[in-house]
C-alpha cells in the first residue's frame, strides 16, 4: 500500500472522498477502504470526518424526520428531559392510535432493564390502550405501582385501571390503590390515606423511576364526567373555576396550578412523583386536549411528553 501525504487538505479531500462514496453512492466502509487503498478503520474515521467538518449535508426525507424535528423544538421550549413525537394519521380521530404502541416501546425499554426499577402508572384510555400493546415477558424484579384508587363510583372496578392487566402481561410486582378514584369527602380521604397499608403504596409511588400518566379533558365529554366520577355541576363547577385538564383526577387551570377545593379535596390520587428524582411522561394527543397538554408542560407537572405531529405543532404554535 503506498503511503499517503496527511496534510490536512488531503484529509479533507480524501474525507469528501469517503463522505460521498457512503452517503451518496451507497458503498460500503470496505468498498470505500478498498477504492481508497485505506484500512477500513481509517475509511470509517473519513467517512465521520465528512460529516463533522460539515463537507455532507444529510437530510432525512421520511415522515419521521419531521416528528424528531418537533420532538427537538418541544424538548427546548418546555425545558423536557424527554420527547417523543409520532406521525399523526390524517384521516384519525383517535387519541391513542400511534402513541399506545410508541408508550408501550417505551414501558418494554424500562421493564426489559436488568437493575430493579419502580414504575408508577395511572390511568385512562391512552395508557389502557398502551397497556394492551404490551409484549409478554418476565420482569419480576421490578415493582409497578398505581398512583389511582381502582373503585369505580358504584363500587365496581374502574374500567380504566390498568395496574391488574399490566401485571398479568410483565409478571412484576404489583401495587393497586385499594381505594375510590374520588372519596366521598375530604374527611374520608383523610382517614383511608392514613391506613398502613395505603401508606406503603403512597410511600413507593413517591419514589418511582420512571411514571407513566394520561391528560385528560374537562370539556363536555370529560372522562372524569363520562366514567362517573364527577356529576354535572360537579363538571360545571370545576370549568366556572378554570380547570382545563387533569391528571389521575387531579384538575388544574390553564397555568397548571391545581384547582382549590371542588374535587381536589376528594381525590384519592398520590401525588405525582417528583420530576427531580425520576422520568415523568405525559402520554396525550388530541386537539381538545391541547390546553391540558400546554399547561401540564408549561407548569412542569411532567418532565416528558409523547404525543403526535399534529398535538406537538399545536403545542408549538402559541
Amino acid at each position: 500500500m503506498a503511503p499517503r501525504i496527511d496534510n490536512s487538505s488531503t484529509r479533507l479531500d480524501d474525507a469528501a472522498r469517503a463522505g460521498w462514496l457512503y452517503y451518496v453512492a451507497g458503498n460500503t466502509q470496505e468498498e470505500i477502504a478498498a477504492q481508497l487503498g485505506i484500512s477500513r478503520q481509517s475509511a470509517q474515521r473519513l467517512v465521520s470526518l465528512s460529516v463533522t467538518e460539515g463537507l455532507i449535508k444529510v437530510r432525512l426525507d421520511h415522515p419521521i424526520g419531521r416528528c424528531m424535528d418537533l420532538a427537538t423544538r418541544l424538548k427546548f421550549r418546555f425545558a423536557l428531559d424527554f420527547v417523543e413525537v409520532v406521525p399523526s394519521d390524517p384521516a384519525s380521530q383517535s387519541t391513542t392510535i400511534g402513541i399506545a404502541q410508541a408508550a408501550a416501546a417505551e414501558m418494554e425499554r424500562w421493564l426489559k432493564r436488568p437493575d430493579p426499577i419502580i414504575m408508577a402508572i395511572g390511568t385512562g384510555r391512552t395508557l389502557k390502550a398502551a397497556v394492551e400493546q404490551l409484549a409478554p415477558m418476565d420482569a419480576q424484579h421490578h415493582r409497578v405501582v398505581s398512583l389511582t384508587g381502582n373503585i369505580a363510583p358504584d363500587g365496581s372496578a374502574a374500567f380504566y385501571n390498568v395496574i391488574f392487566n399490566m401485571a398479568d402481561t410483565v409478571k412484576a410486582r404489583s401495587f393497586p390503590m385499594p381505594l375510590p378514584v374520588i372519596a366521598s369527602s375530604a374527611r374520608e380521604r383523610e382517614l383511608l390515606h392514613a391506613q398502613p397499608m395505603i401508606q406503603e403504596t403512597l410511600s413507593l409511588a413517591a419514589q418511582a423511576d420512571i411514571t407513566f400518566v394520561g391528560v385528560g379533558d374537562i370539556g363536555p365529554d370529560a372522562p372524569l364526567f363520562l366514567d362517573g366520577f364527577v356529576t354535572a355541576p360537579e363538571l360545571k363547577a370545576l370549568q366556572k373555576a378554570g380547570a382545563v385538564g387533569e391528571i389521575c383526577g387531579w384538575a388544574f387551570d390553564d397555568d397548571g396550578r391545581l384547582i382549590e377545593g371542588q374535587t381536589n379535596d376528594r381525590v384519592a390520587s398520590a401525588p405525582l412523583p417528583s420530576r427531580e428524582r425520576g422520568l415523568v411522561v405525559a402520554i396525550a394527543m388530541g386537539k381538545r386536549k391541547l390546553p391540558g397538554i400546554r399547561a401540564t408542560l408549561s407548569r412542569r407537572l411532567v418532565n416528558g411528553i409523547m404525543t403526535d405531529e399534529r398535538t406537538a405543532e399545536g403545542l408549538l404554535a402559541t
